[in-house]
């Protein structure tokens, strides 16, 4: 199989072309780094994202505050990870920094505020 995916791992920002079966890497075009033998790896067999969104809030002076996890998740899990995120509703002040979820769906990972909200007056 091939599939062509952009590597990440620098910012050159390189156009691999990825031979692959179901098990193994066979080639890879196209990297101007080593890294990126290890992303289309990764990218073919273990796809991961930061997932970055928003969570509804009471009382603040803004009514969502932009929140991502601190680490990728399996790609295959955003949809119900988004679903968890998206029934939650946290009330104000929020700090920076500040965990929203602990351990978003299971995965050990968890859900921060991006940003500084504070009450609505």
């Amino acid at each position: 199989m091939q599939r062509e995916v952009i590597c990440i791992q620098c910012p050159r920002g390189c156009l691999l072309n990825v031979e692959f079966d179901e098990v193994k890497i066979l080639a890879v075009h196209g990297n101007r780094c080593r890294r990126g033998i290890g992303y289309a790896e990764e990218e073919i067999y273990h796809p991961t994202r930061t997932l970055t969104t928003t969570v509804r809030v009471r009382g603040g002076v803004y009514a969502v505050i932009p929140v991502k996890t601190i680490k990728p998740i399996p790609k295959e899990r955003i949809g119900q990870a988004m679903q968890e995120i998206s029934s939650l509703i946290v009330s104000a002040p929020i700090e920076s920094g500040q965990v929203i979820i602990k351990d978003l769906v299971g995965l050990g990972i968890a859900v921060i505020a991006t940003r500084r909200l504070t009450e609505a007056n």
